[in-house]
C-alpha cells in the first residue's frame, strides 16, 4: 500500500470514529554505506526504513501511534490507538496542529542522485589507496568511508497541510593514521557532493597534510590568551550549545537566554543565522517537522539576541509566533527543536589578518571532549585541545595537551574579530569561519 493509499484509509477510519484534528506524519530512508580497511571492503550495510506516525487531538489532548506496515489494518489500529492514548493522558500541555494555506519557499530540485553498490565501493578503495600514497607516514589504521542517503518526507493533516519533500546526501569520509617515530596522530575530512565531483586526490593529501601537522609540539604555556578558533573548533563549540538557541530550553531553565530577547548577548561583530534553504546544504528544507514554513532567520544580529528558536508549542506559550524550527529524529519521535543549517556569518578580514591582529597566543584547530568539557546550561568549558602558538601574528610552533576553559556565553560577547573563511565541517549542519576571541584560560605547562 502506498502512503496516499494508507492516508485514505487514515481519513476514513477518523471520519467514522469523528475524529476532526489528526495529523499523519511520513517519513522514509533508503540509504547505503560501505567501508573500507587495508585496502579492502571491510563493511557494507544498506537499508530501507521509515514508518507513519499519526497524532490527534480529543478533548484538548495529543494521542500519538506509529507504524512501519503500510497496511489497511495498521491504519485503522494507529487511530484507535492514538485515541487510546490520549483519553490516558493526564497532562495539562496547549497541543497544536499547523494550519494550512501558508506560503513555503520553493527550493531549487537536488541534482544529487544515489549512487549503485558497485560505484560507492570502487570510490571507496579508490580514497584508501590515496590516501596511502599520500605520504609515506600514512599506516594502518587509514580508513575510507561511503555514505548515501535518500529521505522523503510528507504531511497532512485534517486542517488543510499536505506537504512533501525529499533530500539526498551523497558523500565520502576519509580518515588517516600517520606514524612518525613513536607518535601517530590522525585526521578526518567529510565531503558531501556528487562523487564524480570530489577530486579524491586532493581530499587524501589534504587529511594526511593535516594529520601530519598534529605530529611533535608541546603543551601551551599556562595563562590567559587571545585565542583563535579555526573553522572546524570554532563549528564544534558551536554545535555543542546550539541548544541554548531553544525556546524549549530556556523556558524549562535549561538556557540562560531566557527573556533576554531583544538584548545584547554577543559582540557587534557577531551575526548568527539559521537558514533551511542554505546553498549546498543536503538538509535543504522548505517546512519544520509541524508543517509550519521554515525560513532564514538571524538568531543574533550584530550581537543582539533577535530571536530564540521555535516551535508552535514554544511560540504560543511565550506569544510569539514560531520560528519553524520544530524537528524529529525519526517518523516516531517526539517534537523538538533544532536549527537547520546553522552558522556565524563571515567577516571582511582574511585568516592572515585576524593573526596579525591576535599578536601573541593561541591558535585552536582541534577540540577533544566537547560532551563531557562542556555543560550546555551554564555555558561552561574546558576542553582538550591542540593547535599552534602565535607569534607575532604569526603561526609558529604546534602546542599540544593542553586545554582550554572559558564559558560560551562570555565567548560571544568577547569575540574580537571574524575572519571570511567560512566553512562547514562534518555533515554540514553547522560552521563558521576563524575568529578571535579575547581572555580565554589556557592551561599546559
Amino acid at each position: 500500500m502506498t502512503f496516499a493509499e494508507f492516508k485514505n484509509v487514515v481519513i476514513a477510519r477518523c471520519q467514522a470514529l469523528g475524529v476532526a484534528d489528526y495529523e499523519l506524519y511520513y517519513q522514509t530512508a533508503e540509504s547505503m554505506d560501505i567501508s573500507a580497511y587495508q585496502m579492502e571492503i571491510d563493511r557494507f550495510s544498506g537499508s530501507l526504513e521509515g514508518g507513519v506516525c499519526f497524532r490527534c487531538i480529543r478533548d484538548g489532548k495529543m494521542g500519538y501511534a506509529s507504524t512501519e506496515a503500510l497496511t489497511r489494518e495498521a491504519a485503522e489500529q494507529i487511530v484507535a490507538q492514538a485515541l487510546d492514548n490520549a483519553s490516558a493522558l493526564e497532562a495539562d500541555e496547549p497541543v497544536f496542529l499547523c494550519e494550512g494555506g501558508k506560503t513555503y519557499a520553493k527550493l531549487t530540485p537536488s541534482t544529487l542522485t544515489m549512487p549503485d553498490t558497485d560505484t560507492l565501493a570502487a570510490k571507496v578503495l579508490e580514497t584508501q589507496k590515496k590516501l596511502y600514497d599520500a605520504d609515506p607516514a600514512v599506516v594502518d589504521g587509514t580508513s575510507a568511508e561511503g555514505v548515501a542517503e535518500r529521505q522523503q518526507i510528507a504531511i497532512f493533516n485534517s486542517r488543510g497541510l499536505d506537504l512533501q519533500e525529499q533530500t539526498t546526501l551523497v558523500g565520502l569520509v576519509a580518515a588517516a593514521v600517520v606514524r612518525r617515530e613513536e607518535e601517530m596522530a590522525n585526521d578526518y575530512r567529510v565531503v558531501l557532493r556528487d562523487l564524480e565531483q570530489i577530486d579524491t586526490d586532493a581530499l587524501a593529501k589534504q587529511v594526511a597534510a593535516s594529520a601530519l601537522a598534529q605530529l611533535g609540539g608541546e603543551p601551551a604555556p599556562t595563562g590567559k590568551y587571545p585565542v583563535i578558533f579555526d573553522p572546524d573548533a570554532m563549528s564544534e563549540l558551536l554545535g555543542t550549545f546550539a541548544a541554548v538557541f531553544s525556546a524549549e530550553n530556556a523556558r524549562k531553565g535549561l538556557s540562560r537566554l531566557k527573556d533576554r530577547e531583544g538584548e545584547i548577548i554577543a559582540a557587534p561583530l557577531v551575526t548568527l543565522r539559521d537558514d533551511p534553504a542554505y546553498p549546498g546544504s543536503y538538509l535543504q528544507r522548505s517546512f519544520d517537522a509541524e508543517g509550519s514554513p521554515a525560513y532564514p532567520k538571524e538568531i543574533i544580529s550584530q550581537g543582539k539576541l533577535n530571536t530564540l528558536l521555535y516551535d508552535l508549542k514554544n511560540a504560543a506559550l511565550a506569544g510569539r509566533e514560531t520560528t519553524g524550527n520544530a524537528s524529529k529524529s525519526g517518523y516516531d519521535a517526539p517534537v523538538s527543536i533544532q536549527p537547520f543549517t546553522l552558522y556565524l556569518t563571515p567577516g571582511s578580514i582574511s585568516e592572515e589578518e585576524l593573526l596579525a591582529q591576535a599578536g601573541n597566543g593561541v591558535y585552536i584547530h582541534s577540540l577533544d571532549g566537547l560532551h563531557a568539557g562542556a555543560n550546555a546550561i551554564s555555558g561552561d568549558f574546558s576542553l582538550q585541545s591542540a593547535g599552534f602558538r602565535i607569534e607575532n601574528g604569526r603561526k609558529t610552533d604546534r602546542v599540544k595537551s593542553f586545554t582550554v576553559a572559558g564559558n560560551f556565553y562570555s565567548l560571544l560577547e568577547n569575540i574580537r574579530a571574524v575572519a571570511d573563511n567560512l566553512e562547514f565541517p562534518g555533515m554540514g549542519r553547522v560552521g563558521s569561519p576563524s575568529v578571535l576571541v579575547d581572555g580565554l584560560s589556557v592551561a599546559g605547562k
